[in-house]
């Protein structure tokens, strides 16, 4: 089951949204995070990423789910101007810390392609708190309305610890099998950090649905992964300078997906 139709391991680029209304960090300015956020996204787009996916990774300290009003309008907004815009590109929400349910929501008004969920079938200590599984919450709101929004699940999800301690395989195995994920994503410990290969490996292993590298991507690494991989969730390296909180920079873009290019040619 490939990710995306016709695409041979998709490169997809996170469009990480400055501070919304309603979260400690507000700078008071919808308008200008809307127009940063488009920007983002049009140097993902000319530089050639297969997908984009909108996060509110500036609503620091997170909260498990996000219940504000004004934060979810707010994001659904900016996710459904990009979607407007890049219509001819699969998209994709985030609502962090683990809002999957509210951003399926989003998805389906906005008709975006897939969302991330950071934990679906685990429980995990965070600095937000114990993280509790929403696969019956969000499965059923899917079955539902039944549309073609398919869930990326993290296992082991960065920036988190699970407590059962179970071996990734058998996580895996439950996303997949009894909590329906479409497809998961492995990531290091923290943002921008490089996926343990041989946790890889053994997820890959273990399912048959498609498994994406979610953190710690760059041009420098990307040809160890590859062959493993189905597709490639890209943030921190497509920013000025390797730096997550700057804005995207298209050469950046370009000069992956180049080699991107150059890889699938290679067979």
């Amino acid at each position: 089951m490939p990710l995306f139709k016709d695409i041979e391991k998709p490169i997809i680029g996170v469009v990480h949204l400055e501070p919304l209304p309603g979260t400690p960090l507000y700078k008071g300015d919808l308008g200008e995070i809307l127009e940063r956020a488009l920007k983002d996204a049009e140097a993902l787009y000319a530089g050639g990423v297969d997908g984009i996916i909108v996060e509110n990774y500036g609503d620091k300290p997170f909260t498990i789910r996000v219940r504000n009003p004004l934060t979810l309008t707010s994001f659904a907004i900016i996710a459904c101007e990009v979607r407007k815009k890049f219509s001819d590109i699969y998209l994709g929400v985030n609502v962090l810390r683990n809002s999957g349910v509210e951003a399926f929501a989003i998805a389906y008004n906005i008709r975006a392609d897939f969302i991330r969920v950071n934990n679906l079938c685990q429980v995990l200590a965070s600095p937000e708190g114990i993280i509790y599984p929403i696969a019956r919450e969000l499965i059923s709101l899917k079955e539902k309305l039944r549309p073609q929004v398919k869930i990326f699940a993290d296992v082991n999800v960065k920036h988190a610890s699970p407590l059962d301690r179970r071996p990734i395989e058998e996580v895996a195995k439950d996303c997949t099998e009894r909590c329906l994920a479409d497809a998961l994503i492995v990531t290091g410990p923290r943002t921008g950090e490089e996926v343990n290969i041989e946790e890889l490996l053994r997820v890959k292993k273990a399912i048959l649905n498609p498994v994406i590298v979610g953190s710690g991507v760059n041009v420098r690494n990307i040809n160890k992964f590859w062959k493993i991989a189905d597709g490639f969730i890209i943030g921190s390296f497509f920013k000025k300078d390797g730096k997550v909180e700057n804005p995207v920079d298209y050469n950046r873009v370009l000069k992956l997906i180049s080699h991107v290019k150059s890889l699938r040619k290679q067979g």
